[in-house]
């Protein structure tokens, strides 16, 4: 404006020159004058043309102020994204501590399992020192055997020394007058160790007492493990009903988080579709820009022209003076009638020069707001890296979990294999058990039975010690026969030396009957000697069956006792392995709370990745308005610097420069309909989540279902199993003798079951939570949708707002109509003016060749200036390109860009300083017109320190701009290292849903070991019942066979009573009497020892 008024001021000094020249040159005026009426019409023709030039100049303008007002409110919709972006950060920064706290939670429960397995060492270690005593205890009862077989061998030596001394009586009874004394001692010796035998026999009768007494105990430690076995498999079904429920809610969660998932996918898809849009509006920058080049280098052929122009227009004005001095005194009337147009017009020049400060300061604006984009951008890139490189970290942490993760499954795979090992084991020691019950069982039927035949032979022994008193008796008797006879001999020896000749022949008779009665003692001798050969076999056999039961009563001892160790031993494991279900149950519901969490962060990614995709793609929309309006204003001011320059173009370049608008204007009008395609895509996204909200709550009702009938169907198994074991319990009760004992196993059974109802009790409460989960989910699912529909209400807002400001831009256009109107009749009027101007032409001629020299300098400054402001323009776009990228943290914008409203008001204060300094300049112009070449050089000063001020403007913008490309990249980095902690979740998810699947098929072979154990004892119990019916079977049969036996020796003792001659006879009877008496007290002794 100052350059222009210097410009004005110069022409008016050069027009009252010539006025003066004129004045001497009439003549030459009126040629002159008749020339420039000629020029007046066609100035007025151009005049026309540049009215409706301005008439669609002032349209575009208030269509560009309306989209001024429409990126003012673009700027505050991005201001609030910004404060969301805010919120999503922090919402990230408290996620991302969750996610720490989760870590270090799992490197605890690694720690915890670490202790775990170093404990299952420890008990490996013991378990082993329990076993080596053991092995060391089983070598000590085999030197006990070793020792036992050492004494019975003994004993064994002395039974066939017995014997040989047995026989040896046999051969001294030939000769029993030598041998009686001798076979009296043998007789007492025997008697001595029979009576030693029958004390051991007592002594052992005692410690089979004591071992019957410790069966019984066994059998009732056996019937106590049996109940706790079962006590353990109603548990293990019941964890195992549990651990289905769980399979059936993972199952649940991994649909759910497979949708998540989908809804992600897409959501990538949608990002790559913007980054490849972003890719496609740069090359539509770097297009524009290249055309804005190939502008600047046509306005620089248009400024060469207008100088030659101007150099041929001097040369005309020169000619024309000499004509011009005889038109002076005719235009002399017109002069007066100028010079008030030419104020008019000078009125209207400072209008206009207004308006182009105001256009230069909303350059200014949008240039600083560039820069503070720039600078925005910058520090969103640096955050950005800051994010990838705590993403990398978190990356990493991640592969040690899951490496920890990998060691902690193969060492609960190895803890599952010593559970089956353990288990088989079990199974083993259980069947192992009953054998040794059965065999308990026949070794009680052998020891009945040995006991019987111990008392029979208890019987026949004192019925052999009677008959050898009755046979010493008989012995002396026949001794003293003997004696006699030996002396009847000697006095029939006498008598036959005597008789010999006599009775010869009654000699020879009465030595043959001799002989006879010789020969009939000798075989009763010999009878008497095979009966006690017989006893001291029978003897000799029960102590052999005696020694055998004792040994076969110790191996009982060995097997019970390690039967004993082994079942306290199984009972430590069976703890154990309670321990270690009880720590993989707490596991497993800490992996099913995490994978709750783990499904809330996927949804609220979700939504914020939802959220964040909308303000992109309006912050897009946005940008790319700014860029269409920044282009219109830049090509604005470049053509009211031309205008203002040249003072007027042609019609060519005006119908050039609509179509221009017309062109921004049509690309305008397309990113309208891009925002109402982005509005309807996003409402289609909002109808898509309504309906994915629907397919959950009907999933989450059909689990519901669901899982109340398995309550049902586990209730039903409940009273199933309860009704069996009351059958079963009720069978084992009629079938025992024992009523105290069956009483306890009821007891305890009735304790279990209760328990169980608990159990399931507790089961339900689990159930009735993980329904209220359910819900609360199913509220924060509605609230996301009631968000949704907020964010949907406002968008619909914004576009309210956005119709209500192009309706004020409207009313600002009827305005602006007006006042260009107005402008209209000031133009007319400043054309009267100007024939008052022309009289002072000529006087301003000659400064105005000096001021073309300044001017065309001050031109080539301007020229440099529109360049550094093109390419600043076109380093706005790129960074208007970047600030795509600059949407996650738009706060700093919102700071910015109320600093920048408040530099706008000052600015509006300046602006109205200024118009109050043009008013005072247009008051000080009559002054100036005296001192015009002084004035002329301070408004040059003035352009220079303009231009000095808009250079530091300038380099300050440069700086802004590239703070924000800065903040862009940060921000960048930041999205990306979002994108990398989704794809680390959804892979922490897929192994999760891995080690999920692996525990299911661990639970089902679970369950198929449990059936096969349950079959099993349903299989023993059979076994068990058909033995006890085979053993009372066997028990009748041995009391038959008894009860035979001691008819079989009534029998044969009263057979024993009938002998030979007197004597013997006699003896005989005194011997079966006594037989008889001891065959009695044998039978009585029988009879007190089945009693007992």
């Amino acid at each position: 404006m100052e350059a222009e008024n210097a410009r004005l001021e110069a022409e008016k000094q050069a027009l009252l020159i010539q006025l003066e020249q004129e004045r001497d040159s009439s003549a030459e005026g009126e040629e002159r004058s008749a020339k420039l009426l000629s020029q007046k019409a066609d100035l007025e023709k151009q005049m026309a043309n540049l009215n409706d030039q301005l008439c669609d100049e002032e349209e575009k303008n208030a269509a560009l102020v309306k989209q001024k007002k429409k990126i003012e409110q673009d700027n505050e919709g991005l201001k609030k994204t910004v404060s969301d972006l805010e919120t999503t950060i922090k919402k990230q920064e408290s996620e991302k501590q969750a996610k720490d706290h989760q870590i270090r939670s799992l490197q605890d429960e690694i720690q915890s399992q670490d202790e775990v397995i170093s404990k299952l060492n420890k008990e490996k270690k013991h378990q082993e020192e329990v076993n080596r005593k053991l092995l060391e205890d089983i070598q000590a009862e085999e030197d006990k055997v070793n020792h036992l077989n050492k004494t019975k061998a003994k004993l064994e030596s002395t039974l066939d020394e017995i014997e040989d001394t047995l026989e040896r009586e046999k051969r001294g009874r030939q000769d029993c007058e030598k041998q009686k004394r001798k076979v009296e001692g043998e007789l007492k010796i025997a008697q001595e160790l029979i009576e030693e035998l029958n004390r051991h026999k007592h002594e052992q009768e005692q410690v089979l007492k004591k071992k019957d007494i410790e069966l019984n105990s066994l059998q009732s430690r056996l019937e106590d493990e049996q109940s706790l076995v079962a006590k353990l498999q109603r548990q293990i079904k019941e964890l195992l009903a549990r651990i289905q429920e769980l399979e059936e809610e993972l199952e649940n969660e991994r649909q759910s988080r497979s949708k998540a998932e989908k809804a992600r996918n897409e959501m990538q898809l949608e990002l790559e579709e913007l980054g490849d849009r972003l890719d496609e509006a740069g090359g539509a920058t770097q297009a524009q820009i290249e055309l804005n080049k190939k502008r600047e280098a046509e306005l620089a052929k248009l400024r060469q022209d207008l100088e030659d122009a101007a150099i041929n227009a001097e040369t005309s004005m020169a000619a024309l003076r000499k004509k011009h001095n005889d038109a002076v005194a005719e235009l002399s009337d017109q002069l007066d009638t100028v010079q008030k147009m030419r104020g008019k017009l000078e009125r209207e020049k400072n209008d206009k020069q207004r308006e182009v400060d105001e256009l230069q300061q909303s350059a200014d604006v949008e240039a600083k707001q560039r820069q503070t984009c720039e600078r925005m951008a910058k520090q969103l890139e640096a955050q950005l890296t800051d994010i990838t490189l705590k993403s990398d970290e978190q990356a990493r942490l991640i592969q040690e979990l899951t490496m920890s993760k990998n060691k902690t499954h193969s060492e609960n795979q190895d803890l599952n294999r010593q559970l089956e090992d353990a288990e088989s084991q079990l199974s083993a020691l259980n069947r192992i058990k009953q054998q040794q019950h059965n065999q308990m069982e026949e070794l009680k039927r052998t020891l009945d039975q040995e006991t019987r035949e111990r008392q029979s032979l208890h019987s026949q022994v004192s019925n052999y010690q009677l008959e050898c008193e009755q046979l010493r008796e008989s012995l002396e008797e026949e001794q003293d026969a003997k004696t006699d006879v030996q002396r009847q001999l000697s006095k029939a020896n006498s008598e036959i030396q005597q008789w010999r000749a006599k009775f010869e022949g009654e000699g020879v008779s009465r030595a043959e009957e001799l002989e006879e009665t010789r020969r009939k003692l000798t075989h009763k001798v010999q009878e008497m000697q095979e009966q006690l050969e017989n006893a001291n076999q029978k003897i000799g056999t029960l102590e052999k069956n005696k020694q055998r039961l004792a040994h076969d009563l110790e191996d009982a001892q060995v097997d019970a006792d390690r039967a004993n160790s082994i079942a306290s031993s199984l009972e430590k494991k069976q703890k154990g392995f309670d321990k270690v279900l009880e720590e993989w149950r707490r596991k497993c519901e800490a992996l099913v709370a995490e994978v709750e969490q783990s499904q809330r962060e996927t949804r609220a990614a979700a939504t914020e990745t939802f959220r964040l995709r909308n303000q992109l793609e309006e912050s897009g929309e946005q940008t790319e308005a700014v860029k269409r309006e920044n282009k219109a204003l830049a090509q604005e001011l470049k053509d009211i610097a031309d205008q203002l320059g040249e003072g007027g173009k042609s019609v060519h370049d005006l119908q050039k420069l609509r179509r221009r608008l017309e062109i921004e204007k049509e690309e305008l009008q397309q990113a309208l309909d891009e925002a109402e395609c982005a509005l309807e895509a996003e409402e289609a996204k909002v109808m898509r989540a309504q309906i994915e909200v629907s397919q959950i709550r009907s999933e989450i009702e059909k689990r519901l279902q669901e899982k109340e009938e398995e309550f049902e169907n586990t209730r039903k198994n409940h009273s199933r199993t309860i009704e069996s074991m009351q059958v079963s319990l009720e069978t084992e009760s009629r079938g025992r003798a024992e009523l105290l004992k069956t009483k306890k196993k009821l007891e305890g059974d009735v304790n279990e079951l209760e328990i169980a109802l608990d159990h399931s009790n507790k089961l339900n409460v689990d159930g009735q939570k993980s329904l209220k989960k359910l819900q609360d989910t199913i509220r924060e699912l509605q609230l996301q949708v009631e968000e949704e529909q907020r964010s949907l209400n406002e968008v619909r807002d914004h576009a309210n707002l956005a119709e209500r400001r192009s309706q004020v831009l409207q009313q600002e256009k009827e305005d602006l109509a007006i006042i260009y109107e107005q402008s209209e009749r000031t133009r007319r009027q400043a054309e009267l003016q100007l024939a008052e101007v022309q009289d002072s032409v000529n006087e301003l001629s000659n400064t105005n060749s000096l001021l073309l020299a300044t001017k065309r300098k001050v031109e080539g400054d301007l020229q440099h200036l529109q360049s550094e402001v093109d390419e600043a323009l076109s380093d706005a776009k790129v960074s208007d390109d970047k600030a795509k990228k600059a949407i996650m943290d738009a706060s700093k914008l919102a700071d910015e860009l109320r600093s920048e409203q408040e530099h706008a008001s000052n600015l509006d204060k300046s602006k109205r300083a200024l118009e109050s300094q043009v008013k005072d300049l247009q008051m000080r112009l009559d002054e100036a017109e005296a001192a015009g070449i002084k004035g002329g050089k301070r408004q040059l000063a003035k352009l220079d320190m303009r231009i000095h001020e808009l250079e530091t403007e300038l380099e300050g913008e440069s700086r802004r701009h590239g703070e924000t490309q800065k903040v862009l990249r940060n921000k960048d980095r930041k999205c990306r290292e979002l994108q990398f902690q989704v794809d680390e979740d959804k892979k922490s998810t897929e192994r999760m849903y891995d080690l999920i699947e692996k525990l299911q098929q661990k639970i089902k072979t679970y369950k198929r070991q449990i059936e096969d154990a349950e079959s099993l004892a349903s299989a023993n119990l059979g076994k068990y019942r058909q033995l006890q019916h085979v053993v009372e079977d066997a028990q009748e049969r041995a009391d038959a066979a008894e009860n035979a036996l001691q008819k079989m020796r009534l029998k044969g003792r009263s057979a024993s009573g009938v002998f030979g001659p007197r004597g013997l006879a006699h003896s005989m009877s005194t011997t079966g009497v006594a037989m008889r008496r001891g065959g009695s007290r044998g039978a009585f002794l029988d009879e007190d020892f089945t009693e007992e």
